[in-house]
């Protein structure tokens, strides 16, 4: 075998080590995969990176100069006293462009800084009264962020100790500090006599280099247990008007429907989290699952947070301006069932009520909003697509956007056809428009609760049942459905796992009126009466089922909200998705 040299490159070493791979007859499989794995160029690429980096590492490169700005001003001073080549002048121009000029203002601040922290010397000796206690200094360089540590005062012995250490804080990452430990000084401060938050004070005003005398823990309290679960939030959360968080700097703020990755959950009150997709690896606290329910569950029995049943409900989206949209559902020459809700419009409480199917425990005890624990899903080939599940407020007129998806690619989209008591008219067909059923065949299925929205219009009873959304998935087709927004929970499940997408008219975006002059503000255009309905009913679906939303769509016009949804469902059967973690266990 070849000898490589003192300065061979990793790369160098690299390729030798492959051209020695040879298979043998024992370990041909292993010997291929060495050889694929090392012939990979990506993987000497980042041996040559590695090799120029250490190579400067090695050389210790400064700048050239502490004032390239400086010089650059000097040089257009000297060419615009005689620019008169087009080179001179072209270089002129460059020199004053703005983005030079930062990139060199950068150069200028980062060759005139030093780095490298400074640490001030240990002390020559200790205190007296730490000679028989083993005590440890510690100093940690914090930046602007938080030190990543809450303490607490010991309620037997009074001593203020670390009460948690933050998930890749500095205090987490430089492997010092431990839960339990007892603080003494801060920066030469004794900490003694001090309450907790005055302490913090004095953590968070402190820059650069911080020196702590600590008596460690006699039991090493933190030790991590391995935690990474997955959570979507349910409600927003800013720790700045939390009362209750130990820590308002330690808190990690997050907005509904945010992912939370869970990193520990040993509190059984205060998690620690990060957003999934931050720049930051430090952890925040966020309230526990148990913790935030009771809080919910006391604010609900003391009335500060309103039932939703006592809520009065907004109207939703209706099919058509007419009573009567009982209407062909043809475009374009396809014909397209399930298209007319005319049962919407006179529901009868005793069928339509949102109640049907549940105990009076369920409807006593409403849910409370708090997390929900997700994970990655990403629909393999061969596997039936998710249920797409249309939701509106006033105005949306969503059988529209069903009609168009459906009329222009049948053979991937579907809708469920309706079931309906009335007679058959001579024009129609079972199973195309309608299934044309008993009122004792309806009421007898209704009683099994396979009907996921019924209702009554003219004597007639109508509805959609869960069978026919499964046939047309059976068939491999995307299943176009629009409900009313308490149906939702009653698909949630592994079987539809729903694609929910709110549309909704651009109401509020039209309000503001172009200004008469380049100095004149925009004019907020009141709303009509009509305007106000539409207005308040996105408000109450976004405010009581936003959290169960995928997607937002704001509806113009058809046409741009069907380009939106066709951009929508193309990423749905490509995409990843963050869905509940019981849909793909």
């Amino acid at each position: 075998m070849p000898v490589l040299s003192e300065d061979s490159g990793l790369h160098e070493t690299l390729a030798l080590l492959t051209s020695q791979l040879r298979p043998d007859s024992n370990h041909k499989e292993e010997m291929g995969f060495l050889r694929d794995v090392f012939s990979e160029k990506s993987l000497s690429y980042l041996m040559k990176i590695h090799e120029k980096l250490r190579y400067y590492e090695r050389q210790s490169p400064t700048p050239v100069l502490h004032s390239a700005m400086a010089l650059a001003e000097d040089v257009m001073e000297e060419l615009q006293a005689a620019s008169v080549h087009s080179d001179e002048r072209e270089l002129l121009q460059l020199l004053s462009t703005p983005h030079l000029r930062a990139v060199l203002m950068v150069h200028d601040t980062v060759a005139q800084k030093n780095f490298d922290p400074v640490l001030p010397p240990l002390p020559d000796n200790i205190d007296e009264e730490f000679e028989e206690e083993s005590v440890k200094i510690v100093r940690l360089v914090k930046n602007k962020e938080p030190l990543g540590a809450t303490i607490r005062r010991d309620e037997h012995s009074g001593a203020v100790v670390v009460a948690r250490i933050m998930r890749g804080g500095a205090a987490d990452r430089s492997g010092l500090v431990h839960v339990g430990d007892e603080l003494r000084e801060v920066n030469g401060i004794a900490v003694l006599h001090k309450r907790p938050d005055e302490i913090s004070q004095i953590l968070a005003q402190s820059q650069g280099s911080i020196t702590l005398k600590i008596i460690p823990a006699t039991q090493e309290e933190d030790c991590w247990k391995e935690s990474k679960v997955f959570m979507r939030a349910l409600f927003h959360y800013n720790p700045r008007e939390d009362r209750a968080i130990p820590c308002q700097e330690a808190g990690l703020p997050f907005q509904r429907r945010q992912v939370l990755e869970v990193v520990s959950q040993d509190d059984p009150t205060w998690w620690q989290a990060k957003r999934v997709g931050d720049t930051n690896l430090r952890a925040g606290l966020i309230p526990s699952k148990q913790f935030q329910e009771r809080r919910l569950s006391y604010r609900r029995a003391t009335g500060t947070l309103p039932s939703p049943q006592n809520l009065k409900k907004p109207p939703y989206d209706q099919p058509c301006d007419k009573e009567t949209c009982d209407y062909e559902g043809h475009l374009r020459g396809h014909y397209v069932a399930g298209l007319r809700r005319s049962f919407r419009l006179g529901r009868r409480e005793g069928l339509g009520s949102s109640l049907d199917g549940k105990t009076p425990a369920e409807v006593d005890s409403p849910e409370l909003l708090t997390y929900e624990e997700v994970a990655r899903y990403q629909p393999q080939p061969g596997e039936r697509p998710r249920l797409v599940v249309l939701i509106g407020s006033l105005g949306a007129r969503l059988h529209e956007l069903k009609q168009k998806v459906v009329a222009e690619n049948p053979q991937q989209f579907g809708v469920a056809v309706p079931h309906t008591t009335r007679s058959r008219k001579s024009h129609e067909k079972e199973g195309v428009e309608y299934h044309f059923v008993s009122k004792q065949a309806f009421e007898a299925d209704l009683q099994h609760h396979k009907f996921l929205e019924h209702g009554e219009y003219k004597e007639n009873l109508y509805g959609t049942s869960l069978e026919t959304i499964q046939a047309v998935m059976a068939k491999n087709k995307v299943c176009l459905v629009d409900v009313e927004p308490e149906a939702l929970k009653q698909l949630r499940t592994s079987e539809f796992k729903p694609y929910v997408i709110f549309v909704k008219p651009a109401i509020l975006e039209k309000r503001k009126t172009p200004p008469m002059s380049p100095a004149s503000e925009a004019a907020e255009v009141p709303l009509d009466e009509e305007q106000q309905e539409m207005a308040a009913s996105a408000a109450f679906i976004d405010q009581h089922y936003g959290h169960l939303v995928d997607a937002v769509l704001v509806k113009e016009d058809l046409q741009s909200a069907y380009g939106q949804l066709k951009v929508i469902l193309e990423k749905l059967s490509k995409d990843t998705h963050w869905v509940p973690v019981s849909w793909v266990r």
